[in-house]
């Protein structure tokens, strides 16, 4: 039998349209059949609210634990790479889902460079990132590493979206055992108790979250 405290989040108030943002995934790779779950359940909603695949820069880290580290990082890639026009850093060489990178360049006659757009020929977005999800799986183990683990991811996440005004999602599970894991990643072991795939909710609250951003840095509340 399924969890009952799994449950998904509601539909936001407003329908939000992703068509002009930039997001930016990073995911750990242990626990990787949980992760390649939510991974694929995070990006398929955001393309639902209209994030171009362009538009989605996934990246990886070995554990949760370099989380932190590697969105504040990204973040201030994403800035530099803005500024100066770089090409784009569409594809990961280890994201879990293989994404193709797009980085054929335009004719050289073409010298025009737009704020929002990439010089390749895929039209990717080149602006900073609008927001970050964070994704990792933490399962308890016979130490207390994982409460350590925990906590310092957590504090680590929010430090970093408040410290760089970048909205960062928190895709962390922090499941007592294998089954709580699999159950919020909707590959449950049970055809009745599949659970839910988080990465959705996730996908869901970045498009709000960069949305309402971009309203309050403009002092429009």
């Amino acid at each position: 039998m399924s969890d009952p405290t799994i449950k998904g989040l509601p539909p936001p108030p407003t329908k939000y349209d992703g068509s002009n943002f930039r997001i930016a995934i990073v995911h750990a790779r242990w626990n990787d059949a949980i992760i390649k779950a939510l991974l694929e359940g995070t990006i398929n909603k955001l393309k639902e609210q209209g994030v171009k695949q362009e538009n989605i820069v996934v990246k990886s880290v070995p554990g949760s634990y370099e989380l932190p580290f590697a969105t504040k990082q990204l973040i201030e890639a994403g800035k530099t790479q803005s500024a100066n026009a770089a090409p784009s850093m569409i594809a990961s060489t280890t994201n879990l889902l293989s994404l193709i990178d797009n980085t054929t360049s335009q004719p050289s006659g073409d010298s025009q460079k737009s704020e929002n757009t990439n010089t390749n020929t895929g039209g990717a977005l080149t602006k900073p990132f609008d927001a970050i999800i964070s994704i990792g799986c933490l399962i308890k183990g016979s130490t207390m590493h994982f409460e350590y683990i925990c906590d310092a991811v957590t504090h680590g996440l929010m430090r970093v979206q408040l410290d760089t005004g970048t909205p960062v999602v928190f895709g962390v599970l922090t499941a007592l055992n294998d089954d709580q894991a699999l159950e919020r990643a909707g590959i449950g072991r049970t055809e009745k108790g599949k659970g839910h795939n988080h990465g959705e909710d996730w996908g869901l609250a970045a498009v709000e979250l960069a949305t309402q951003n971009q309203d309050w840095v403009k002092g429009v509340l």
